[in-house]
């Protein structure tokens, strides 16, 4: 059985406000749940219109309580800006809350204006992810806690409400944080800007199973008419939502060329008539194994036409691929 869920990153569009984003997402999550989605997953980042959830695990907690059937997850809670024992509680409380239907993907980030923000600074980024992820591990799954390391050190404390269990999936997107998964067994989130050769590389390094691939979904009524639509809307809202990556410490940064970007994105990924996306999809298992894929779902930038999206894949798309 081939899970398949939506991948909602909050885009903020010309014209749009960050509310009105907020708001279409979560009823996103809920025309998914009626499509027949398995998964919801919401992306988190701070400061930039390239994303405007700040929190995802807290919207993932207003869509938990408009549905009843899906699952929600974070895809990712950035734990280089969050303290993991607060996030391990906040999660144990969506657990149980919504009946065991949350699921926690969490990443390391990148070196943004965010540690500055946060207090938080560069030396946890760099050098603090393997202890961040131990002690989220241990606070998800011990009833009693204590901490004795370089960044985080406390008496022991008991959990309250009872640790739910949840082992993280970790956003990969470099050999050595495949490897750091692998090592405590943990499954992998492997992001939409590679394929599916890439991805099968990454799986070769790590046998934990149960991992996850992102892709950008999109149906029209022919190849050609939705690759035509995503290449007119998709630059207009990651030319201004990748500029907003701000350094914390002035080093340079590499500039993606979007319009490459987004024919990539059309090219490996099931974007175009419901056949072609059934197709793509079907060798995306076949060539990584994967049994578990999230779907972009919002590249026109338009909420009419990505209810109708989801619509569309559920329905056409997704009995076929299962």
């Amino acid at each position: 059985m081939i899970r398949i869920g939506v991948f909602l990153v909050g885009a903020l569009f010309p014209g749009q406000s960050a509310g009105e984003v907020l708001r279409n997402t979560v009823e996103t999550v809920v025309a998914a749940e009626r499509a027949g989605f398995d998964d919801a997953w919401i992306a988190e980042h701070h400061f930039m219109s390239y994303g405007v959830v700040p929190s995802a695990i807290t919207l993932a907690g207003v869509a938990l309580g408009r549905t009843s059937r899906i699952t929600v997850g974070t895809a990712v809670s950035v734990l280089s800006t969050r303290h993991p024992v607060a996030l391990a509680e906040e999660a144990a409380i969506l657990h149980h809350a919504s009946g065991g239907r949350f699921e926690l993907g969490v990443g390391r980030g990148g070196p943004w204006v965010d540690l500055e923000v946060f207090g938080i600074g560069l030396p946890r980024y760099e050098s603090g992810f393997a202890e961040s992820l131990d002690l989220l591990r241990a606070a998800l799954s011990r009833q009693r806690l204590s901490a004795d390391g370089e960044f985080f050190r406390f008496r022991e404390v008991e959990m309250m409400p009872d640790p739910p269990g949840l082992r993280p999936i970790v956003a990969c997107t470099s050999a050595e944080t495949a490897d750091l998964a692998a090592a405590r067994g943990l499954p992998m989130l492997l992001g939409m800007h590679i394929g599916d050769q890439e991805k099968a590389a990454m799986i070769a390094r790590n046998a934990s199973g149960d991992h996850i691939g992102a892709a950008v979904g999109f149906v029209g009524d022919s190849t050609e008419q939705a690759v035509a639509e995503l290449k007119r809307a998709m630059p207009r809202w990651l030319r201004p939502g990748l500029a907003g990556y701000v350094p914390v410490d002035g080093r340079p940064r590499q500039q993606r060329d979007v319009d490459a970007y987004v024919d990539l994105l059309c090219r490996i990924h099931p974007v175009g008539s419901p056949e072609h996306c059934v197709r793509v999809l079907r060798e995306t298992v076949v060539q990584t194994g994967l049994k578990r894929l999230i779907l972009l779902v919002e590249g026109s930038g338009d909420h009419r036409r990505t209810l109708e999206n989801v619509a569309r894949l559920g329905r056409e798309v997704l009995p076929l691929v299962r």
